[in-house]
């Protein structure tokens, strides 16, 4: 007997008992983007392994921020989970305005993405945006960012062009997210100052001692960056795949989750799949949610097995 499939609550059957006639053949394979971020490698496994249960196949493509919209645009992937808004509005907005790309569904709330220092910085006065270039000496005028074309760097990048907050000196060390974080632990290991793109939901917030820096807003929005993700689709996917579009509009993370599934992917001997079915089977409330108005992916309702719980 499937193990997720005994532990996720009776009550998501009840949700789907409605006969419906299901998703045509073309919606069986979905296809999403994995642009390297960690909060994408967990949410992109939690809903694999969900729409595994309900009889779709999926596939995981590696691409950039920008070649994801284009990926969308050209209808080589169908799902892109992690489209950070407003920080992502130079990237995807060309996409909104030809139609190419929809924002289906708001996926978390209460994010943010800004630059950080580490706490030697924050400690020794720099605490916000203006404080940056009075202190180029302690920081060799470096900023570091992720992967090139990412929205941030975009950002960064701008403000240095801009001589905004006397950035004109500076460079942006474009990196992986991995190879940033390591930086910023090499530096505190040395007693070095570090300012760098800084995001939450991430383990970094536990990882690192690290503070994020004010007076941003202009660039990144206000509230430290404070961000609301959204769940991008192909055009017209939910209406051509009415089933999908469905748990895709009901899907909605936590920080906590995402922490959580984040700290225990990069920290231990773990796989994303294996967590991802802990947490669902942990999480029995919040699945039944998830697959409320959904059934399987050939219109049949949702197995009964899948939404039972183990009789002890």
């Amino acid at each position: 007997m499937n193990l997720l499939k005994t532990s996720l609550l009776a009550a998501a059957l009840s949700t789907s008992l409605l006969a419906q006639a299901g998703d045509p053949p073309s919606c069986n394979m979905v296809r999403f983007s994995d642009v390297g971020w960690t909060d994408l490698i967990t949410t992109n496994a939690v809903t694999r392994l969900l729409l595994s249960e309900l009889g779709y196949r999926s596939q995981v493509k590696r691409l950039s921020v920008p070649e994801t919209y284009s990926a969308l645009r050209e209808k080589e992937i169908d799902v892109f989970l992690d489209t950070w808004l407003p920080s992502s509005e130079k990237d995807i907005c060309p996409y909104l305005d030809d139609g190419s790309v929809e924002l289906l569904a708001v996926n978390l709330e209460g994010a943010k993405y800004t630059l950080a220092v580490n706490q030697a910085a924050y400690d020794a006065g720099l605490k916000d945006f203006a404080d940056i270039g009075k202190f180029s000496k302690q920081l060799d005028s470096k900023i570091y960012g992720i992967e090139p074309g990412n929205g941030g760097n975009q950002l960064i990048q701008q403000m240095i062009e801009q001589n905004a907050f006397g950035l004109a000196g500076f460079k942006l060390v474009e990196s992986s997210e991995s190879n940033m974080i390591l930086h910023v632990k090499r530096a505190d290991h040395l007693n070095k100052w570090a300012v760098f793109l800084g995001w939450e939901p991430h383990p970094m917030n536990n990882q690192l001692r690290m503070r994020y820096l004010t007076g941003g807003d202009d660039y990144f929005g206000p509230n430290l960056g404070g961000a609301t993700v959204y769940t991008s689709v192909r055009r017209g996917l939910a209406s051509e795949c009415p089933n999908l579009g469905r748990l895709l509009k009901n899907l909605r993370f936590s920080l906590q989750m995402e922490n959580d599934l984040m700290e225990a992917i990069l920290n231990q001997n773990t796989t994303p799949r294996r967590e991802a079915k802990a947490w669902l089977k942990a999480n029995p409330q919040v699945v039944e949610q998830w697959l409320q108005g959904v059934t399987q992916y050939d219109g049949s309702p949702i197995n009964p097995l899948f939404g039972a719980r183990q009789t002890p």
